[in-house]
């Protein structure tokens, strides 16, 4: 593929976004977890959640002002590098955009310093509603930026007037039957990417043999969310096939690597896609089983990429590795949440080593599986930036030279490997150190045994095990 600024514009974004991602997708989880920390603690009175709470809002305000900076960064980009995308669709992207600094910003920006600043300031009950006001924040600037995407994968209720796509139905934008599939199917990306960073952190500590009684809590809730939420997350990720093979039947048949139309269709469990002689090499395929899984039948027939004109096909392999990389990541969640809920109710999680250690080690699972999932949808939806209304090539800046893209580009590099890389050495810092700061005591509050999933005796003295190493 030649180096020419529409590949640049679109190497530039995807490195952009793969940095920006990673923040939202954690921070969203995390706040909703700081929430639910600090209700369990005023309700309970239990010190260890003080010290966890405190601990992980280290962690959330540092990932918080990440995300918020290379956020900024991804809005700059569509007038430098996306022009004409920028004056085509602003009518429906401005407003979008608008909506979430009026909402979820606003929300954000007001509360997050009573969150930061204002334990000592405030009531506890309303430094538990500045929590949640922060949690439900995150969650409404997913909503707009889910809300703009998905139109753009799926564009419904607009108009075009002298060239320029202007929203006809807001509601259908805003909550169309696209958007209800691929919002919920982000939240619980973002809950689960949380729920195994922290169950990780919490075997790390078991298994150093520190901060034992923070360890617990962190385990036994997040592997217990996660048991809980895997399962609904397949079936919102079923839901999302099924929506891109009814809208986006291109991107469907990339994503099988099916190169030609079959009835009934195999499914490709894992092969190396040929894009040159259009085939698949060292294939492994289960035959009819792709045809039950698109269409319910077993001898449903299934569009192949050769019904489709080859200008308008996307790249085969990166959504093809992506979906697959996705599904594995979500196949260990899975299989690590609910063995560890099976050794919890057996009394042998906290003793079986090699759990721990797979625990600890699965912490990028849910990294991995949003970052794979959004290079399928966007790479999927090629060569349409606007699917089916505009095309990636004619939405790039027209002034836009091979030169300047290429400076901005090593530009960015090397500000995010300073950036990111400060930043993640902080929180590998905050990790280590572990939550150390002693709870204040809640006025008014009784103290209770604690909640599910934190069943110790020793949670209810708040005595910190000495530290090993």
């Amino acid at each position: 593929m030649a180096f020419d600024p529409v590949f640049l514009s679109r190497l530039q974004f995807g490195f952009v976004i793969t940095f920006h991602i990673i923040f939202p997708s954690f921070t969203i989880g995390l706040g909703a977890w700081l929430a639910t920390i600090e209700g369990a603690r005023l309700t309970t009175g239990n010190p260890v959640y003080r010290r966890v709470f405190d601990f992980w809002l280290k962690v959330f305000s540092l990932s918080f002002g990440m995300g918020v900076v290379t956020g900024v960064v991804m809005a700059f980009q569509f007038g430098t590098n996306w022009s004409v995308l920028a004056e085509r669709t602003g009518p429906i992207q401005g407003p979008l955009l608008g909506y979430e600094a009026f909402t979820a910003f606003m929300l954000e920006a007001t509360f997050f310093g009573v969150m930061l600043l204002g334990r000592n300031r405030v009531s506890p009950r309303v430094y538990f509603f500045s929590c949640c006001m922060v949690s439900l924040g995150t969650m409404f600037s997913s909503f707009w930026i889910l809300a703009n995407n998905s139109w753009m994968q799926v564009p419904i209720g607009h108009t075009i007037v002298d060239g320029k796509i202007i929203p006809a139905d807001w509601r259908e934008i805003v909550l169309g039957s696209v958007m209800m599939v691929r919002w919920p199917h982000m939240l619980l990306a973002a809950f689960l990417t949380s729920a195994m960073s922290i169950a990780a952190t919490g075997a790390w500590y078991l298994l150093r043999g520190m901060h034992r009684d923070e360890g617990r809590v962190m385990l036994h809730w997040s592997l217990g969310l996660v048991a809980v939420l895997i399962p609904v997350q397949l079936f919102f990720g079923h839901l999302t096939g099924l929506y891109v093979l009814k809208h986006q039947p291109a991107k469907f048949a990339a994503i099988e690597a099916r190169w030609k139309n079959q009835q009934p269709a195999s499914e490709v469990l894992i092969a190396i896609p040929d894009p040159v002689s259009e085939r698949n090499l060292f294939a492994l395929e289960i035959p009819h089983l792709g045809s039950m899984i698109a269409s319910g039948s077993w001898t449903a027939p299934e569009v192949g990429l050769e019904s489709f004109p080859k200008n308008d096909r996307p790249p085969v392999v990166i959504p093809f590795f992506g979906f697959r990389i996705m599904v594995g990541m979500g196949l260990i969640m899975l299989g690590v949440s609910w063995l560890g809920n099976l050794l919890r109710f057996r009394d042998r999680l906290e003793t079986t080593r090699w759990f721990l250690w797979g625990t600890f080690l699965s912490f990028p699972t849910g990294f991995i599986a949003v970052v794979a999932g959004w290079y399928t949808a966007e790479v999927g939806r090629q060569p349409w930036v606007v699917y089916g209304l505009l095309r990636t090539a004619d939405a790039v800046t027209p002034s836009l030279t091979t030169g300047t893209v290429l400076f901005s580009l090593a530009s960015y590099m090397l500000v995010y490997a300073v950036f990111i890389g400060f930043g993640t050495y902080y929180i590998f810092k905050l990790l280590r150190q572990g939550p150390t700061v002693e709870a204040m005591a809640i006025p008014g509050a009784t103290a209770r045994r604690p909640m599910a999933f934190a069943d110790d005796a020793a949670s209810a003295t708040g005595n910190q095990s000495p530290a090993k190493g």
